[in-house]
């Protein structure tokens, strides 16, 4: 049996994460290192656990779930899937974050989780503030 891939899970509410993805095409071209479950209002929990965990058993435990929200659904539908399977789990998806991921994944084909965390961290700024400081 070959390897599992290595993939970034998106676990977003109603379907951004796939919007992101298509918008980091725009600098990457094409991502195919990206899934998203989008959780929608007619699932149950049930229902979103179980596509979630459906996708998770084709993929490796080295791959990365990002999620939108801590404390939402498919944070905990992550937080739980991750803690069964010991998949990396984050929250606050955004497109520093993602670029990074897929950036990292599509080179070396590994996922350096301190730095994706970092990126995602450092991309919230006061952009007016920055560009001042920048001008003095």
């Amino acid at each position: 049996m070959a390897d599992k891939p290595t993939k970034i899970l998106l676990l977003t509410h109603g379907g951004w994460g796939e919007a992101l993805t298509e918008s980091l095409k725009m600098i990457l071209g094409a991502i195919d290192c990206v899934h998203e479950i989008a959780l929608k209002p007619s699932y149950t929990l049930p229902e979103y656990m179980g596509m979630v965990r459906e996708y998770v058993d084709t993929i490796s435990p080295d791959s990365l779930i990002i999620t939108d929200l801590f404390g939402g659904t498919p944070s905990n539908v992550a937080a739980a899937i991750g803690n069964q399977t010991g998949i990396k789990v984050f929250c606050g998806l955004n497109a520093p974050m993602l670029l990074e991921a897929c950036v990292e994944l599509q080179g070396d084909g590994k996922l350096d989780f301190d730095t994706i965390l970092a990126a995602g961290a450092s991309a919230c700024k006061d952009v007016v503030a920055e560009v001042k400081a920048n001008m003095s």
